[in-house]
């Protein structure tokens, strides 16, 4: 007598646990670094603001940086899709990755939809500025690659990284907490606007012809891979130049000069990139250097901040 076999039903699988689909989430943000790193002009608004200002109210704080956390979330979910769309990544090796699914879109939606609401909420007590910025940075991430603006594809796709990871993020973390604008906070912004567009340029010189070839008109595409290797060290040199201009003009006290523990990495990026700008695989050095570079820098310029507070 055969023995019965018993089969699961067709097309079933076993659900996932919540920490594994958790984990699924992230992992289809291929370029996590900005998930983090995003918070970084956050913190620095907060830090002026509770080391310069000396204001600090900390539930304002905490709602504000889990509505900055679901933003960044939102633009990656965003990018992962409209670029698995457009075919950008898939461009050489079609074969390589699976296409992005639906969800990632809606995960996307709705973690724009949930920062939106946190920042009406906010503007109850920040009035009208904090409605200005939840706009300006929505603008830039919503549209950044998705329909219809696709910033990216306009050549505007590192000014609105650097608009909305420098100047806007930090002066709208400042003005939560202080209901104020500061010159000094604007040009402290400079710090992470610089750096991080220069991040921006570096991280398209690997995909240029992709790049060219789908019709996105950045930095790298429009002035080529050689040249753009000087054009993402000057704006990395901006940003690391950027403290010793606001400490000597007043705007910042000396401890800020800790960010330039970070000019050796930029240095490291460029001896790296000049030699494998053409090499795609040989040019990930070159990428990571620069994004350290940045980590260090905005970190460093924040904890003197914090020094200064201390110390004084």
């Amino acid at each position: 007598m055969m023995n019965a076999v018993v089969a699961d039903p067709p097309h079933y699988t076993k659900p996932d646990s919540a920490p594994l689909r958790l984990l699924k989430i992230f992992s289809v943000v291929r370029y996590r670094f900005f998930l983090y790193a995003g918070l970084l002009p956050y913190l620095l608004g907060a830090a002026w603001a509770f080391a310069m200002e000396e204001t600090f109210h900390a539930n304002i704080f905490w709602t504000g940086f889990f509505g900055i956390f679901l933003s960044v979330v939102g633009v990656e979910a965003f990018n992962e899709y409209f670029d698995s769309r457009m075919g950008t990544d898939r461009v050489f090796n079609p074969e390589e990755e699976d296409p992005i699914p639906d969800w990632v879109l809606w995960l996307g939606i709705a973690a724009f939809a949930a920062a939106a609401s946190m920042g009406l909420y906010l503007a109850k007590d920040g009035g009208w500025p904090i409605i200005m910025y939840t706009l300006l940075g929505g603008m830039a991430a919503v549209f950044y690659v998705g329909p219809p603006i696709r910033w990216v594809y306009r050549g505007l796709g590192e000014l609105m990284i650097a608009l909305s990871y420098g100047p806007w993020m930090t002066l709208g973390s400042l003005h939560l907490q202080t209901h104020e604008f500061s010159t000094g906070a604007l040009l402290a912004s400079l710090v992470p606007g610089f750096l991080i567009m220069g991040l921006a340029v570096v991280n398209a010189i690997p995909d240029f012809y992709q790049d060219r070839l789908v019709g996105k008109r950045n930095i790298c595409v429009r002035v080529g891979r050689k040249n753009a290797v000087w054009v993402y060290l000057g704006f990395g040199a901006l940003g690391l130049f950027t403290p010793v201009a606001g400490a000597a003009l007043g705007y910042f006290p000396l401890t800020t000069l800790a960010a330039l523990a970070a000019v050796p990495l930029l240095i490291l990026s460029g001896k790296e990139a000049v030699n494998t700008y053409d090499t795609p695989r040989a040019f990930i050095p070159a990428v990571r250097y620069i994004v350290v570079c940045y980590i260090v820098g905005t970190t460093a310029f924040t904890g003197g901040l914090m020094l200064h507070h201390w110390i004084r």
